[in-house]
């Protein structure tokens, strides 16, 4: 009994070393602006958008994307990215080229899509079998 009532305040003595160690920030859940932007940057290296040439900078926990883009999603994964770094908001001023807003707009356009089904595969679906010719 004694044995093990040591062994339990050995553990609550270590437990509470270690979370001594973490700074306050880290106990409340509340990063540096410099920690945010390190880890913003640490993602955005490893990152496909990491090629784009983004700039990042945050200030009072707010992250402030700038830059240029010819992918509409790559400005969407900029935010979710500071996001998940630890900002508590973002304000993104990423510009996507007009080619890329003109795609994006053209494929919400209401229009039906078309959709290629190779003969085979819809005769299969059918249970007919599939003619190869006229």
């Amino acid at each position: 009994m004694n044995r093990s009532l040591l062994i339990v305040c050995l553990l609550a003595c270590s437990w509470s070393l270690c979370a001594s160690s973490l700074t306050k920030s880290h106990n409340e859940g509340k990063f540096s602006d410099a920690e945010i932007e390190a880890t913003i940057k640490a993602k955005l290296a490893k990152s496909k958008i990491g090629q784009e040439g983004f700039e990042v900078h945050v200030k009072d926990r707010v992250a402030t994307w700038t830059g240029t883009t010819g992918v509409m999603q790559h400005k969407g994964a900029a935010t979710r990215m500071a996001k998940a770094a630890g900002a508590i908001q973002v304000t993104n001023h990423i510009k996507v080229s007009s080619d890329a807003a003109a795609k994006a707009k053209g494929n919400l356009s209401g229009q039906p899509r078309h959709v290629q089904v190779k003969a085979a595969a819809a005769a299969s679906e059918s249970g007919q079998p599939a003619t190869t010719g006229p």
